[in-house]
């Protein structure tokens, strides 16, 4: 195997066509289709699966994906270490708290370890974080979860011995328009919200799995989008929202919207990596700076 054959390798499996392949590493076609084809002899197995769709992975390449990726990334670690160059960490983060929670985190690591560059990624999807976790595509990823293993809240990690720190509280806030009917009321409780239309996002959110912890199957829910668009309809009486203290405040300060007196749990900041990574060089020094 060489190394140029597994980034072509990953390019053929991003693109999925020999081709756009091709157009994307500056390359002729015969090329990338010589390449693969040497790469699947030397390895004595079919990574593709031809068809009028595109290339398909075979289990076997599959299998090879996660080698490629690991593989490259030692390479590049080598290069970078031989040249001099200071460690790169890449950090993935929820969108949603990339822009308030990431620089925080940012700021330590750059008082911790000065010479440390750091690569973030932003992804609306923690599965997808998580699973480049797994595959060593990144080092560690920031995101929201609950209880005392990764998944707590709701969710499947997948299969890879996962670790975890978390960094602080993120508190939820339920909140509805300034005439609701329970505005005022000293203290809300569950059943009081029987007939409450609950604004969500998508089944995965953060939120959408905290409010299904909180409320159970006896609210009827209304999708409405993001935390943006279910804390503008709340203000507007379309019902009520779940949704994370420092994404309305401004707006509860100004008094468009209120909280609700429900006792709600809050979140967890979660740093995750992969426990079997910390072994790599400054890796554990790395992640204490960022939890620290």
């Amino acid at each position: 195997m060489e190394l140029r054959q597994l980034r072509t390798f990953e390019a053929v499996v991003a693109h999925r066509t020999v081709t756009d392949a091709a157009n994307a590493l500056g390359l002729a076609p015969s090329s990338v289709s010589e390449q693969i084809r040497t790469l699947e002899k030397s390895l004595g197995v079919a990574l593709f699966d031809r068809g009028p769709k595109g290339m398909e992975l075979t289990a076997a390449g599959e299998r090879m994906r996660g080698w490629a990726r690991r593989l490259l990334r030692q390479a590049e670690q080598a290069r970078a270490e031989v040249a001099g160059e200071g460690p790169v960490l890449r950090l993935g983060a929820l969108e949603s708290i990339a822009a308030t929670h990431v620089p925080g985190v940012l700021a330590r690591l750059a008082e911790r370890r000065p010479g440390l560059r750091v690569d973030v990624r932003s992804d609306a999807a923690r599965d997808q974080l998580l699973a480049a976790v797994a595959a060593g595509e990144l080092e560690a990823a920031l995101l929201l979860d609950a209880g005392g293993d990764v998944g707590g809240l709701g969710f499947a990690p997948p299969p890879a011995p996962l670790d975890f720190a978390d960094l602080e509280p993120v508190p939820l806030a339920l909140v509805a328009a300034p005439d609701h009917p329970l505005a005022g009321a000293a203290h809300v409780a569950a059943a009081d919200l029987r007939d409450e239309k609950f604004l969500v996002n998508v089944p995965a959110c953060s939120f959408h799995m905290a409010g299904e912890r909180l409320f159970g199957p006896a609210v009827e829910r209304v999708r409405a989008g993001s935390v943006t668009v279910m804390a503008s309809w709340a203000e507007r009486g379309l019902g009520i929202a779940l949704v994370p203290e420092f994404a309305v405040r401004d707006r509860l300060a100004a008094g468009t919207l209120v909280r609700l007196a429900l006792g709600t749990p809050a979140l967890s900041l979660r740093l995750v990596w992969r426990a079997d990574r910390e072994a790599l060089p400054g890796m554990r020094e790395v992640l204490y700076a960022a939890s620290a």
